[in-house]
């Protein structure tokens, strides 16, 4: 693995100006040019989460042949069930579920980084999804490095250990900083390794950029504000430029390496609560993504940087502090006139848990989700968190979607001109 210690400088000049590799032809676009309809583009999405195994594999440590039979009964569901996309984990701490030259073998795979698992896992889902007429989304963590803040458990020549100045540790966990050229280039450089080698149908973003909040703590970037945040009004507006370059940044690369592979992000759903900005929406969220994560996820989706955004709408209809029912109606009018898709992230993961409100208790109220968001045309899909739950399907809730709207297969969704 190329994990050595470089210059910050040297690395981030020639990772950002030399990462062009020729377009696959095996990557075919998903479609360009004006939908037919709502059902000619439907996003019917999950996510399959792998960090801290959460969904697959469903221990670390299983042999080849067990690892590929979860998996694949995963997307055995996902036809079951009558969707068209899977959303796959495949970067979840700074870490690789495919041969990667530049980060090592992730831990949930074999229970120790860096160890190969003896086959190729992103390889596999691809090809098997393909062969079951599922689009492949290929799901990245940029900046988490671990879960824990011992640098000394990560593998031997991981690239946090040979770059420590690259490290924030920050409540109880390590992540990359992102006000680093250097860092934003490697994540990339990362990242689209496997964008080169894999005929992705799509690239994908979670909600984590700067981290949420821990009180009491600071996130300390003093270094690199002191270096780098000249001109900016204040440390806030320099750590969302950050962000804004990398997602802008790794959406003209994606397009440069494999034309076609779509590019969609899944932030926290409230991007700002009104009474701290009149364009926000009618929310009194505890976090707000444009001033807690430094993501301004509204900007994205308005200059079409993106080509799907998929925030987490993961509240019930007439939940007070983010109700879904005012939710749905904003994204869908930020969403109007940008050629940014909506799809809508819908808490599967909710419905019959004992400990959330009354409403998951009822079998019909993601069905609601479906019905109140289809009276907006903006919104062209929804994507479900996520696969474990989708198998267990607790009280019979992804059965009532399904029925209620998932009465035929789905094409698989595709680009739309704005509207």
């Amino acid at each position: 693995m190329r994990m050595g210690r470089v210059s910050r400088r040297a690395f981030a000049v020639a990772a950002l100006s030399a990462f062009t590799m020729v377009p696959s032809a095996s990557a075919a676009p998903e479609g360009n040019g004006k939908s037919g309809g709502k059902a000619a583009s439907a996003m019917r999405g999950v996510w399959l989460a792998t960090v801290a195994n959460r969904d697959w594999p469903s221990k670390p440590g299983l042999t080849a042949a067990q690892q590929r039979a979860e998996l694949t009964a995963h997307l055995d569901r996902a036809v079951r069930d009558r969707l068209n996309t899977v959303i796959f984990q495949v970067r979840p701490t700074a870490d690789a579920l495919w041969p990667s030259p530049y980060e090592p073998w992730s831990q949930y795979l074999t229970g120790t980084q860096g160890k190969d698992p003896g086959w190729d896992p992103l390889g596999t889902a691809v090809e098997q999804a393909h062969a079951r007429g599922l689009k492949l989304h290929a799901w990245f963590n940029p900046y988490r490095v671990a879960t824990h803040a011992d640098p000394t458990r990560l593998a031997a020549g991981h690239p946090a250990r040979t770059n420590p100045d690259w490290v924030v540790t920050y409540g109880g966990k390590l992540y990359y900083d992102p006000g680093l050229p250097e860092v934003r280039a490697f994540v990339q450089h990362a990242m689209l390794d496997a964008v080169a080698k894999y005929p992705l149908d799509g690239v994908h973003f979670d909600d984590y950029f700067y981290p949420y909040p821990v009180a009491g703590q600071t996130f300390d970037d003093d270094a690199a504000y002191r270096e780098y945040g000249a001109g900016f009004p204040n440390r806030a507006a320099w750590r969302r430029d950050n962000i804004d370059k990398l997602v802008r940044e790794t959406a003209d690369r994606i397009k440069q390496i494999r034309p076609g592979v779509r590019f969609g992000i899944s932030p926290f759903g409230v991007w700002r609560n009104a009474a701290t900005d009149p364009q926000g929406s009618d929310t009194r969220a505890g976090v707000q993504t444009y001033d807690d994560l430094h993501a301004d996820t509204r900007k994205w989706v308005r200059e079409s940087w993106i080509d799907y955004i998929v925030p987490q709408l993961y509240w019930n209809i007439g939940f007070a502090a983010a109700d879904y029912a005012k939710l749905v109606p904003w994204w869908a009018e930020v969403a109007r006139g940008s050629s940014t898709q909506l799809y809508v992230g819908e808490a599967l993961y909710k419905a019959g848990d004992p400990a959330q409100p009354a409403a998951w208790q009822d079998p019909a109220e993601l069905s609601r989700h479906l019905t109140l968001a289809g009276r907006h045309a903006q919104v062209r899909g929804h994507v479900f968190f996520a696969a474990k739950d989708m198998a267990a399907d607790r009280i019979g809730a992804m059965a009532r979607v399904v029925a209620d709207h998932y009465g035929q297969p789905a094409p698989p969704p595709r680009r739309v001109t704005a509207r």
